[in-house]
């Protein structure tokens, strides 16, 4: 059956074309998108969808989450990095520890709703737990219409980051059987691996995604230093040679250019806000040619929120002198993080997957929409959001007001 979403304003194709009125063709057995574009759609009747008065754009894609974590929301406020998340003795590792499977998977689910009501229909998730806690990721969201990216990880970490040593036998064993599960690894950090533990994971997941955690604070990198002589983005680039860093808020301009065009970034604002972390300079790594995805990080420091997110980090930004176009803002929620994750979404065009966020253009803190990328980054919020669509149909309440 051909479902038609007529009459939209519509952000259409990879860059985000704003069309103040177009159409969208959609193959609803298969949730793919079969043809979008300017005015009026001449295919077959099917179902029409009349979307006057509303903006359709991708689903956001949360680049980067830790969703289990938010069984733990605000524990250890105000402490810094280690204290809360550190791997090894952090806050975060204690309450994992002592967590019911069950309580984790009920946060989990409670979490992957939330984000959906918010318009992200994608997240990609660090989770620790070796196989068991990625299958523990993927049954707590059974059922529901998000789609996961799922980053497993060995939870073994070297207390000496400059040690000759590699992996023992049966962290290998563990990671093999991770990657038999998961789309990837999500790793810690270099901090917390040797040079040959590094290559070890990369040669391992060479099929799949690799990414890691890098320079997210001024005493992870100067750990580094001080243990290696060398800094985390040094290390990872030339051992593990991952597809995404997460982070890099304390990358200089040398490490930015390292990446660009190597591995993609995921920054994480408001986490390293809240932990004193710092502001990543992402109109730096946007100038040096870097793919920049956005991700909303630990769930015990934040709320999965794109919307939050992208309105941080815009205005922050500007208020240390760096401007970001919003329209950018917006692809590093949507086109940028599926070009970095290999998904089939992340943009409205043939062939993709109508994964759909429909904002009320008449809704009071959004009208009248003059620029639509700017109203997005800084206007819009859960509230605008009328409905959800993953794979062609609807998955929040609001979506049964479009149809005639």
């Amino acid at each position: 059956m051909l479902v038609t979403i007529e009459n939209a304003s519509v952000l259409l194709g990879e860059h985000l074309e704003y069309i103040e009125r177009g159409y969208i063709e959609i193959d609803y057995d298969n949730g793919i998108i079969r043809d979008a574009g300017a005015g009026k759609s001449s295919a077959s009747p099917g179902k029409k969808l009349d979307a006057g008065g509303f903006l359709v754009m991708p689903g956001f894609i949360n680049a980067h989450t830790h969703i289990a974590d938010s069984i733990g929301k605000d524990i250890a406020a105000g402490r810094r990095l280690d204290a809360r998340v550190h791997p090894v003795f952090g806050a975060k590792k204690k309450i994992l520890e002592k967590s019911p499977p069950a309580h984790l998977a009920a946060m989990i689910k409670s979490s992957a709703v939330s984000m959906l009501q918010k318009g992200i229909t994608t997240f990609a998730d660090f989770r620790e737990g070796g196989p068991e806690g990625v299958r523990l990721l993927k049954g707590a969201i059974a059922g529901l219409p998000i789609k996961c990216v799922a980053l497993g990880r060995v939870d073994h970490y070297s207390s000496d980051p400059a040690e000759a040593e590699g992996l023992p036998t049966n962290a290998i064993a563990i990671a093999k059987q991770v990657l038999e599960v998961a789309d990837g690894l999500g790793i810690s950090g270099a901090n917390e691996n040797t040079d040959a533990s590094l290559e070890q994971y990369g040669e391992m997941a060479a099929a799949k995604l690799v990414a890691i955690h890098a320079a997210e604070s001024a005493e992870t990198v100067q750990f580094s230093k001080d243990h290696t002589g060398r800094s985390e983005v040094e290390r990872i680039m030339q051992h593990l040679k991952p597809d995404i860093l997460v982070h890099m808020t304390h990358a200089t301009c040398d490490e930015i250019s390292l990446a660009a065009g190597k591995a993609g970034i995921v920054v994480c604002p408001r986490a390293n806000g809240v932990l004193g972390a710092g502001l990543p300079r992402v109109a730096e790594m946007l100038k040096r040619g870097c793919l920049v995805a956005i991700g909303t990080d630990n769930v015990m420091l934040n709320s999965p929120d794109i919307f939050r997110e992208m309105d941080y980090l815009w205005k922050a930004s500007h208020a240390q002198g760096d401007f970001i176009e919003p329209r950018e803002l917006v692809k590093m929620a949507t086109a940028n993080a599926a070009k970095m994750l290999g998904l089939n979404s992340g943009w409205i065009a043939p062939g993709r997957a109508a994964d759909l966020v429909f904002l009320d253009k008449r809704h009071a803190d959004l009208y009248p929409v003059h620029d639509p990328y700017t109203a997005i980054v800084h206007r819009a919020s859960r509230d605008a959001v009328r409905a959800v669509m993953a794979a062609g149909r609807f998955v929040t309440a609001g979506g049964e007001g479009l149809l005639p």
